[in-house]
């Protein structure tokens, strides 16, 4: 429920974006993009059941591919944490304005800024910061809340979904909109690029994974679990909003008919639209669905501020950044510093995305969103594949399917055939990201760019090697992480390994 309520966020964020660029394909790039998620949750499952360490992505990266690829991964998997903080934050106050439909159409044109929606900025400034002041306060995410929120949340969806292809999914909408409302070509990858940042929150998982007993049993069946239930809402969604009539509406002298013109004009709530929209319970399931897509949206804001200082820690402990970053609090006890600097991070990308205009504010942020996710995810696979042959000793609770065995003297590796096909898949995703997002090819690489910058000075003052990478004893540190863990099975599995490579040797 805890991942659940993290990953099942973004289908409230994506839908409106992908609909108002895939238009009658929508559902075909919802699905393409499921794809390769699995594929990414498969590998997640694997490395965090295998290594239960709360660094995530940059902790395995930096496992198989050494500090500077895990650098890399980690700056990736950072832009996703203060975007996360400012995507959500924005997505939140969308939600909210389902109440009060005039505070998005409040704007201010300045200079060359057109139609910024400042009292929808404002709103998402303030929720950014109340969070921020939250957690310096040592706000605690309550299992029991998430657990709560994430049953509501499935009920509530699986109900919407049930009842709305029972009751008003029209299949001659949707074969209309299939038919002739296919999008271009670019149109179609825009959309599917900005697919995945439906699937994007598998990081809560493996971030959670140090905190758990026995993860390589709870990881694997909790993350299989999460990976096809979100897949299945967000693709029902999107079917589900394809196939319905919606009241059309009239902007600027245009007229709006089509499911997926009108859900595209809807891009900040696009979900309470379609709850709004069925027949008999609308009244009641639209802004029942608002008020809780609002909230699972601030929790979903609230874990960016915290998995930040997550984060920051594993790249300060591997000596990626200064352990300036994780002095805590005298009074709260706290990591006050990455909270505030984060978190003011969010809320500048915030106001930039605004000032691109309240259409484009929430699309600005998913550019960059889908950047750092598959660029993270994309490091990720390539280290599945180099710790298979180079760590064959660590005991995996759970692997990916489709291996090949490989005999090399007395050791048998297994090839992972599913994260070859996994890194193809989102490459292109990837591609689609550099070549239809205008924003997200030059904000996202510039990202990247400058946090190296801060790391190599960093590296060069401490005198350490910024290409290459420090000694780890990585055995020592397995031992320690699985007696954590509980995991005393594995535990002396990976000692009588470590015993036999000793004696063969």
């Amino acid at each position: 429920m805890w991942g659940f309520a993290d990953v099942g966020a973004d289908t409230y964020v994506a839908l409106g974006l992908v609909m108002a660029a895939a238009a009658g394909a929508t559902g075909l790039a919802f699905g393409l993009a499921g794809v390769v998620y699995i594929m990414i949750g498969l590998a997640y499952t694997e490395l965090a059941a295998t290594y239960p360490v709360a660094g995530g992505g940059q902790y395995f990266t930096l496992r198989g591919l050494g500090d500077f690829w895990g650098f890399v991964a980690g700056s990736a998997l950072l832009l996703d944490y203060t975007i996360d903080i400012a995507l959500f934050s924005v997505a939140c106050a969308g939600y909210i304005n389902f109440f009060f439909p005039a505070a998005r159409e409040i704007t201010l044109s300045f200079g060359p800024f057109q139609h910024v929606a400042v009292l929808w900025a404002a709103e998402s400034v303030l929720l950014a910061a109340l969070l921020a002041f939250l957690n310096v306060r040592g706000i605690r995410e309550s299992s029991l809340l998430n657990e709560v929120i994430g049953v509501v949340v499935i009920a509530t969806e699986v109900g919407l979904i049930v009842f709305g292809f029972a009751a008003a999914w029209q299949p001659e909408i949707f074969n209309f909109q299939w038919s002739r409302q296919f999008p271009s070509i670019y149109n179609f990858m825009y959309g599917t690029s900005l697919a995945i940042i439906s699937f994007v929150g598998l990081e809560s998982i493996s971030q959670a994974a140090q905190e758990t007993r026995r993860p390589a049993t709870i990881v694997p069946r909790t993350s299989i679990a999460l990976i096809f239930s979100v897949f299945l809402f967000a693709t029902a969604f999107a079917v589900l909003g394809l196939g319905m009539q919606l009241p059309p509406e009239t902007v600027e002298g245009r007229r709006y008919v089509q499911p997926w013109d009108i859900l595209g004009l809807h891009q900040d709530n696009p979900v309470a639209v379609i709850a709004k929209a069925m027949p008999y319970v609308g009244i009641i399931a639209g802004p029942f669905a608002a008020a809780l897509g609002a909230l699972i949206l601030l929790i979903s804001a609230n874990s960016g501020v915290m998995s930040a200082s997550r984060l920051t820690y594993s790249m300060s402990r591997f000596h990626f950044i200064s352990r300036w970053f994780n002095v805590v609090h005298p009074k709260y006890r706290t990591p006050a510093r990455t909270i505030i600097i984060f978190t003011s991070i969010g809320i500048i990308q915030t106001v930039l995305a605004f000032l691109a205009g309240k259409d484009r504010a929430l699309d600005v942020l998913a550019n960059m969103y889908a950047f750092g996710a598959s660029t993270g995810y994309l490091l990720v696979f390539i280290a599945l594949i180099r710790l298979r042959f180079s760590d064959p000793y660590s005991p995996r609770p759970y692997k990916v399917p489709l291996n090949i065995r490989i005999r090399r003297g007395r050791l048998t590796y297994e090839f992972p055939v599913l994260a070859v096909i996994g890194s193809f898949g989102v490459s292109m995703i990837l591609f689609m990201v550099v070549w239809t997002h205008d924003i997200g090819r030059i904000a996202g690489p510039a990202w990247v760019v400058a946090c190296f910058v801060y790391y190599a000075l960093y590296r060069r003052s401490q005198r350490l090697p910024v290409f290459g990478a420090i000694r780890h004893d990585w055995e020592e540190q397995q031992q320690m992480v699985l007696r954590e863990a509980e995991e005393f099975d594995l535990l002396e599995r990976y000692r009588a390994a470590l015993a036999a490579r000793g004696r063969s040797d």
